[in-house]
């Protein structure tokens, strides 16, 4: 089988399979299961594919017809411009959350240039990462309760070249000092909407990272009165939010004490985050 013909067969299976954009997934699957470029690929696509290589295209496109994201097939997402290494143990990083992290830099820089940060329930360590390669001055510290999560956040910190503290923690339970800054993109979906979800999502992603329990609020309420014994006066919360959770949120931050409390929205013009100061 040539590298063409693997390719339009890959495109007709994930088609069937309901996969979006298949074109473009059947060439990311060939550059992860192949190792070659787009410019070897444009020169030998009628070349016949070796046997290992149509054997792990194969195995991958199986997989992704069954759903399975496409990220944890090629083992990498790109989040604010750096490499994020993801598997099945971390959410994979989304766009949206770039909402957060850049509200999160512009104040640092602004403000606290050589601020305490905590990444609370930092997963891949995205948030955490990209905050100390914006901000070299900054110190953060990166928590989560689990492990596999860590293990994946301490390999992205060191392919990103970034000093991240990291600490296995249920929330603030091992977490010691105070911080100027903590930010977090908790569970927030509630359980019953989990079902809802697309397959790549409630079948795959670890639904520890994703259930926010009865009401999607459970972590907000928790995380924002715990917040007050590790926040600096003056320090800032910062959360991602679901485009509904706004309203509740705020208020939450309104009943600890917290002011200068904002809403702000992602490029759909959906609320994404609330940011607040004690």
């Amino acid at each position: 089988m040539t590298y063409r013909e693997a390719r339009m067969q890959a495109a007709k299976q994930l088609a069937a399979a309901g996969v979006e954009n298949e074109a473009a997934e059947s060439w990311f699957l060939m550059e992860a299961a192949c190792q070659i470029s787009r410019s070897f690929y444009l020169l030998h696509e009628q070349d016949a594919m070796d046997h290992a290589q149509e054997k792990a295209y194969l195995e991958l496109t199986e997989k992704r017809c069954k759903r399975m994201p496409l990220q944890y097939l090629t083992g990498e997402q790109e989040f604010m411009g750096l490499p994020f290494f993801v598997n099945e143990h971390v959410l994979i990083p989304r766009q949206d959350t770039e909402v957060l992290v850049e509200e999160a830099i512009r104040i640092l820089q602004k403000e606290i240039p050589k601020a305490a940060v905590l990444d609370l329930c930092t997963g891949s360590g995205c948030i955490g990462i990209s905050i100390q390669s914006f901000c070299r001055k900054t110190q953060v510290t990166a928590a989560d309760i689990s492990e596999d999560a860590l293990q994946v956040a301490r390999k992205n910190a060191k392919e990103n070249e970034v000093p991240v503290e990291f600490v296995h923690s249920d929330l603030f339970s091992g977490i010691s000092g105070k911080f100027d800054m903590i930010v977090s993109n908790p569970p927030y979906i509630p359980s019953k909407v989990i079902e809802t979800l697309m397959p790549e999502v409630r079948e795959h992603e670890p639904i520890g990272a994703l259930d926010g329990k009865e009401d999607g609020l459970y972590f907000y309420r928790r995380i924002t009165k715990e917040s007050l014994a590790h926040l600096n006066p003056g320090g800032y919360l910062l959360y991602e939010i679901g485009h509904d959770q706004g309203e509740a949120v705020s208020g939450y931050m309104r009943e600890n004490g917290f002011h200068e409390i904002e809403v702000i929205r992602d490029l759909a013009g959906l609320d994404r985050v609330v940011r607040g100061r004690r």
